[in-house]
C-alpha cells in the first residue's frame, strides 16, 4: 500500500468512527421520573402555590406541561399497579389486566419500551417503585433498590389524627419505618442511585434511559422534620369540595374498609385533612429537593442538553377532597397526575391542554428514539401536540375503577358514573373544575348527558370492559343524585 492510498484509508477510518460518535451523540438521553400519588396540580408553577416544589418549577419553566394527564383506571385497590402495569406494556386497562400473568414471558420475549430501547442501543437503568408481574432485572440492564408497592406502614398510621392532642405518630419518627427502613430515607436513596448511575453514565458513549420510580408522596407520607415545619397546619387551606363524608362511598368501594380510606378518621374532620395535607406537601417537597440534586448531577455530566427530562405520577390523590382520602375514585384530583418533559427542541413554558393519559410516556419515548412503537401499544406520542399542535388522539377519556365505577371526560364535560346504585353524576368541568355540582338532571344538560353515556358505552366495547354494556334505561329517575353546591 503506496503512501496516499494508506493516507485516503486513514482518513477513511477516522471519519467512519467519527460518524459513530456522531450518530451516537445525536440519540437523545431519556430521564423518566416517575412519582406516586401525586396530584395535578401539586407544582408550585402549575398554580398550587402552597407547595414549595423548585426544581419541579424549573422543569415546568424550562419545557412543555400537558394540563390535563389521566390514568385510564384501575381493576384492584392498589391503583397503582394498572398504572405501571400500562406504563411498562403500553396495553389498556383490560388488556393489561388480562395479560397481567404473561408479563414474565413477555419480558422475557424482549416485548417491553425499555427493552426496545436496549436493542436500539440505549443502556436502562432502573430504581425505586416497581409493582410489576416481572422481574425488573429482566426488562433494565441496571437495576438497583427496587422497592414495592409502598413503604410498610404500622397501624399507628392508620385513623388518625383524631384531634390535635393525638401526636403519636410523626411524619421524622423514624421508629416507624416506613420510608425511613434500613436508615436512610428512601427518597433520597434513589437521589444516591440515580447520582451513581449518571457518574457512570458520563464516561460512556452510549445514550441512556434512566426510569427512577420515587414512592413518594405515597403513605406513609413521610419527611424530615424541616420539611414538615414549612407547612403549619392552621395555614393549610381546607379543599373547596371538603365534606365530613362521601355519601355514596360504600356502594363504589370507598368504605372504611379500603386501606385508603381507613388513613384518616370518619367523619373526616377539618383539623385531620388539613394534618393529612400537610404531610402530603411536606413529602413532595423533600422529594423535589431530591429531584434538584438528580438535576445537579444530569448537569455534571455535560449531557443536560441532550437529554429528555420526563416527569409524571402514576395518578393522583383526595386527601380529603370530596370526603374522600385515596385514589379509587373518578374525580379529577385522583385521575390526573402532572405530566412535564423537557429537552431538544422542546418550547420553555409551553403549557398544553389537549387531554393525554400519563402512559403516552412510553410511546414518547420511542418517538423520540426513532423506534417504532409496537402495534400492540394503545398509547401515543405526545410530540405532535408540542410540534404541531395536534389535536387530541383521545376525544374522550375513559377511566374506571373495578365494576364500581365508569368515566368519561371531554374537554369541557365528565360523566361518572355507579353501576352498583344506577346512579350517574354529569360536572360542566369549564364552569364547575372542582366538581361541586351534579348537573345530571339539569334540563340544560340532557344532551350532553346522551353524548356522554354514547360515548361510554362506545369506549367500554373498544376496550373490552368486562362490566359489560350498561343499561342506562334505569338511569333516567333516578333524580337529583347530589348536589355538592356551597
Amino acid at each position: 500500500m503506496n503512501v496516499k492510498t494508506l493516507l485516503l484509508a486513514t482518513a477513511l477510518l477516522i471519519s467512519g468512527t467519527s460518524f459513530a460518535q456522531n450518530t451516537k451523540e445525536q440519540k437523545p438521553n431519556f430521564l423518566f421520573i416517575f412519582s406516586d400519588d401525586q396530584r395535578y396540580d401539586l407544582i408550585g408553577a402549575l398554580g398550587q402555590h402552597e407547595v414549595h416544589t423548585p426544581n419541579l418549577d424549573r422543569l415546568v419553566n424550562e419545557g412543555a406541561t400537558f394540563t390535563h394527564a389521566y390514568n385510564m383506571g384501575a381493576w384492584n385497590g392498589a391503583v397503582c399497579i394498572a398504572s405501571r402495569a400500562m406504563m411498562i406494556s403500553g396495553l389498556s386497562v383490560w388488556d393489561a389486566q388480562g395479560q397481567e400473568g404473561d408479563f414474565q414471558i413477555r419480558a422475557d420475549q424482549k416485548k417491553f419500551w425499555p427493552q426496545l430501547l436496549e436493542k436500539a442501543g440505549y443502556e436502562t437503568y432502573m430504581t425505586g417503585k416497581w409493582h410489576v408481574k416481572a422481574k425488573a432485572e429482566s426488562i433494565f440492564q441496571n437495576v438497583v433498590h427496587v422497592r414495592p408497592g409502598m413503604p410498610n406502614q404500622t397501624p399507628e398510621g392508620y385513623n388518625r389524627p383524631k384531634s390535635e392532642s393525638d401526636t403519636l405518630w410523626q411524619p421524622w419518627d423514624t421508629k416507624f419505618e416506613g420510608f425511613w427502613q434500613g436508615g436512610k430515607h428512601w427518597s433520597e436513596v434513589l437521589a444516591d442511585d440515580a447520582k451513581g448511575f449518571l457518574e457512570q453514565a458520563s464516561k460512556s458513549e452510549s445514550p441512556f434511559m434512566m426510569y427512577l420510580a420515587f414512592n413518594a408522596p405515597h403513605d406513609p407520607r413521610q419527611a424530615p422534620k424541616e420539611f414538615v415545619d414549612m407547612y403549619p397546619v392552621e395555614s393549610i387551606a381546607l379543599p373547596p369540595s371538603h365534606m365530613d363524608m362521601y355519601p355514596y362511598k360504600d356502594s363504589i368501594g370507598l368504605s372504611e374498609k379500603l386501606r385508603d380510606e381507613a388513613l384518616a378518621p370518619f367523619p373526616r374532620t377539618a383539623y385531620s385533612v388539613r394534618k393529612n395535607i400537610q404531610e402530603y406537601y411536606a413529602i413532595i417537597s423533600h422529594m423535589d429537593a431530591q429531584i434538584g440534586k438528580i438535576f445537579d448531577a444530569l448537569e455534571a455530566t455535560g449531557k443536560r442538553d441532550n437529554t429528555y427530562i420526563i416527569f409524571t405520577s402514576d395518578h393522583g390523590l383526595a386527601v380529603g377532597h370530596h370526603g374522600l382520602m385515596g385514589k379509587q375514585n373518578m374525580f379529577d384530583h385522583s385521575v390526573r397526575p402532572p405530566l412535564l418533559i423537557s429537552g431538544p427542541g422542546i418550547p420553555k413554558g409551553q403549557k398544553l391542554s389537549q387531554q393525554v393519559y400519563l402512559q403516552d410516556v412510553s410511546a414518547t419515548m420511542l418517538d423520540l428514539a426513532g423506534v417504532e412503537k409496537p402495534k400492540e401499544m394503545v398509547f401515543n406520542s405526545v410530540m405532535p401536540y408540542i410540534r404541531e399542535g395536534s389535536e387530541s388522539a383521545y376525544p374522550v377519556i375513559y377511566s374506571c375503577y373495578l365494576n364500581l365505577q365508569r368515566m368519561v371526560r371531554t374537554d369541557t364535560h365528565k360523566l361518572i358514573v355507579y353501576p352498583k346504585l344506577n346512579k350517574l353524576l354529569l360536572f360542566d368541568m369549564e364552569k364547575d373544575p372542582d366538581e361541586l355540582r351534579d348537573r345530571s338532571e339539569d334540563p340544560a344538560y340532557q344532551r350532553v348527558k346522551q353524548e356522554l353515556i354514547a360515548l361510554l358505552l362506545q369506549r367500554q366495547a373498544e376496550l373490552n370492559d368486562p362490566l359489560g354494556k350498561i343499561d342506562f334505561s334505569v338511569y333516567q329517575n333516578s333524580g337529583n343524585l347530589v348536589s355538592h353546591d356551597n
